[in-house]
């Protein structure tokens, strides 16, 4: 193939070049470039041992077992923690046994890149370019375990026994369908089957390392097939078992427009979810996970309901949030979208409803709120939207230019204060709480001029 590398790449290779090493490009950036993909993590490897790269970049840094060495692109003096870009460069490697089914008990420096590619997990991440020194000059692809025909095929194959690999480190399962999810592909048989076998060592992944994965296959082009796969493969029941349970819980009833479970209804509400942010398609992934703890039946009129299943919601997923580790940040906004997710659309609702709403959610979420109200309409069969949801959207709008606390008063205290020749105290508060009150409420404009001829009112 012609290379069309980047300048800091083909730096950082002829600098390996002129020491007389061994360096190649592999990994997902190999798999990106031969599907023209755009490259966002650039990894090599070489033969060189972590000192020696060090020895060609001083600026670069090393602070782990595993033979990865950071190289930052710009000269700034060495931080592993500063968010700048960088290139890893990792020495070839052997491994031997994984008893934490992550990480290897021991590392041991390979002498040839055949080694390297042996160990890693899939065939579409164990293909290799060799060294070029001009950007001009064709690149070799050296691919022992036929990732091109994997790429063509868009298939997902693990590297050897599926089983071994998946034993040695089991958040390769994970990764296995996050990347299907990322490029639209399938999983190879005997590769789905090792991971429906190995499904419960899961389990042996920090919840990070899951939390992680799983915001990456959520922010996939196909989130929703990889959800699916999730599920066919047992590990949605085993780091999501809140969704598994909704998969047999019945919508359909008199009157109502759900015709599949509530299992089926929360793949189709991310499936058709807008947003692309990781939180706010699993807000919609778990926006209903309250309805089977609230699942109702009238035995004569077999009307089904689930009252306050957004209540009960909103506690679910606190509790996954902690789970996953989640930020607070993060947690709390996940919560609002649950809790709050069932809001009611009616003309006839009055500004202060649409008010108290606006409070709940917070002004920051209200498009993403909406955007898990339209994964649900969707979700459920409903149309994309309706003339009162429009109506609703833009008197989100108009409500948020009046005043929602007495901060947004055209007034405040010392003009009180001035005006009545009073000190600062209990009464000024309660002045400016009377004022804000009756402009809440519409029966008083908030005007400078209107809101002081109020106070003089007031006393």
């Amino acid at each position: 193939m012609k290379s069309n590398l980047p300048s800091f790449v083909i730096d950082i290779i002829q600098k390996f070049q002129k020491a007389n090493l061994e360096i190649y490009i592999v990994g997902g950036a190999v798999r990106d470039l031969l599907t023209k993909r755009e490259v966002k993590d650039w990894d090599l490897t070489t033969n060189a041992t972590p000192e020696k790269i060090l020895e060609l970049f001083p600026h670069a840094f090393y602070d782990n077992k595993f033979g990865t060495v950071g190289i930052p692109l710009t000269q700034e003096p060495k931080n592993p923690i500063a968010k700048q870009p960088i290139i890893e460069v990792t020495t070839f490697r052997s491994e031997e046994a994984y008893s934490d089914r992550r990480h290897p008990d021991k590392v041991i420096w390979g002498k040839t890149l055949a080694e390297d590619l042996t160990r890693r997990d899939f065939t579409i991440n164990s293909i290799a370019l060799s060294p070029i020194t001009h950007n001009s000059e064709p690149i070799t692809i050296i691919d022992p375990f036929h990732g091109q025909k994997d790429l063509k095929n868009k298939i997902i194959r693990a590297v050897g026994n599926p089983q071994e690999r998946f034993s040695e480190d089991s958040l390769r399962m994970m990764r296995a369908v996050r990347i299907a999810a990322e490029l639209g592909f399938t999983i190879e048989e005997k590769t789905f089957q090792a991971i429906k076998n190995n499904v419960p060592l899961i389990h042996k992944i920090s919840a990070e390392r899951i939390r992680d994965e799983l915001f990456k296959l959520l922010a996939s082009s196909f989130p929703y097939e990889g959800v699916v796969m999730l599920r066919t493969t047992g590990l949605m029941a085993e780091i999501l078992p809140e969704v598994e349970k909704g998969f047999g819980v019945p919508q359909k009833s008199p009157g109502r427009h759900h015709v599949v479970d509530v299992g089926t209804h929360l793949l189709y509400s991310l499936r058709y979810c807008p947003s692309k942010d990781s939180l706010v398609r699993l807000a919609a992934l778990l926006h209903d996970v309250g309805k089977p703890q609230t699942f109702r039946k009238d035995s004569k009129t077999e009307l089904i309901t689930f009252y306050n299943h957004e209540v009960v919601g909103g506690h679910i997923v606190k509790t996954i949030a902690d789970r996953l580790k989640l930020s607070n940040k993060d947690k709390d906004k996940l919560f609002l979208l649950v809790r709050w997710h069932l809001f009611t659309v009616d003309e006839r609702q009055t500004d202060s409803a649409i008010k108290r709403f606006i409070r709940n959610v917070g002004p920051e979420n209200l498009l993403d709120i909406l955007a898990v109200r339209t994964g649900d309409r969707l979700g459920g069969g409903a149309t994309e939207t309706s003339w009162r949801l429009d109506l609703f959207k833009k008197r989100l709008i108009e409500v948020q230019k009046q005043p929602f606390s007495i901060k947004d008063l055209k007034i405040n205290g010392n003009d009180v204060m001035r005006e009545l020749k009073i000190p600062s105290g209990p009464q000024v508060g309660k002045i400016l709480n009377q004022l804000f009150a009756e402009v809440d409420s519409g029966a008083l404009k908030n005007t400078k001029e209107e809101l002081m001829k109020s106070v003089k009112e007031l006393i």
